[in-house]
C-alpha cells in the first residue's frame, strides 16, 4: 500500500511540475537575467501573451541601409520567454542591405516571402556561402557567424527570419567598427583602412574619434 501511496505522490508532484513549466511568459517590468526574465503570474497571463500583430505591417526602410527589421523577441513579445526562438520580419526595399553581422546568442534560419534576397554567411575557416533566395525559399545561418542579406531585384522583398533563442543578440561589424568611439588609429592598424576613408564612414554611422 504504502508503494503505491508514494508513486501516486509522484506522478502529481511531476504532473504539478510540468504543468508549471508549461511556459514562463516574460515578466517584462522584472529584471533580465542569462536564463531570460522572470515568469509573469499565471493568473495575469492572457491570450495576448502569446499573440504578436505587429509583424502584420511593413517596416521602415527610409534609412541609409533602405532595410527595417521589426522584431519579435522576448522584449516584444512576452511569450516567447522560455522557449528557445524568436522571429522577425525583414523588409528591403530596392537597394536594400542588412549590412555583415552576428547573432551571438542565436542561430537563424530565413523564409523570403516577397522578392529575391543575395543572403551568405562565412565560416570560421573564412569559407563563404551565397545563394540568391526566391520567395519560399529557405537559407540558415549558424549562431554566431557573420552574415548578411541584400535585395537582389528592383522590387521590394520580404523575409521573415527565425531565430534558436527568444534574445538571439546583435552586433553589426558596420557599427562596431565606425558607430563609436574606437580611435582611428586603432581602426586604422587592425583594418588597413587609409584613415580618410575610416573618418568618412565614422562621419556616415556616427562614430567620433
Amino acid at each position: 500500500m504504502l508503494p503505491t501511496l508514494f508513486i501516486f505522490s509522484l506522478l502529481i508532484f511531476f504532473s504539478s511540475h510540468a504543468a508549471a513549466l508549461d511556459f514562463c511568459v516574460a515578466n517584462l517590468k522584472g529584471p533580465q537575467g542569462p536564463a531570460g526574465f522572470s515568469c509573469k503570474t499565471p493568473a495575469k497571463v492572457t491570450v495576448n501573451d502569446f499573440v504578436f500583430t505587429a509583424l502584420t505591417k511593413a517596416g521602415n526602410t527610409s534609412n541609409i541601409i533602405k532595410a527595417a527589421v521589426s522584431p519579435a523577441f522576448v522584449a516584444q513579445f512576452p511569450g516567447v520567454n522560455g522557449l528557445g526562438l524568436s522571429i522577425a520580419r525583414l523588409d528591403l526595399a530596392p537597394g536594400g542591405v542588412i549590412p555583415m553581422h552576428t547573432h551571438p546568442g542565436a542561430s537563424e534560419i530565413l523564409i523570403v516571402v516577397q522578392g529575391y534576397i543575395l543572403a551568405g554567411f562565412i565560416s570560421s575557416d573564412n569559407s563563404v556561402y551565397v545563394k540568391t533566395l526566391k520567395k519560399g525559399e529557405v537559407m540558415v545561418f549558424p549562431q554566431g557567424l557573420l552574415h548578411f542579406q541584400v535585395n537582389a531585384a528592383g522590387i521590394p522583398a520580404i523575409a521573415f527570419p527565425s531565430f534558436s533563442s527568444p534574445d538571439p543578440g546583435l552586433q553589426i561589424l558596420d557599427f562596431a567598427l565606425f558607430g563609436n568611439n574606437l580611435p582611428t588609429m586603432l581602426i586604422e592598424k587592425t583594418t588597413f583602412l587609409d584613415e580618410a576613408q575610416i573618418k568618412k564612414l565614422k562621419a556616415v554611422l556616427g562614430g567620433t574619434g
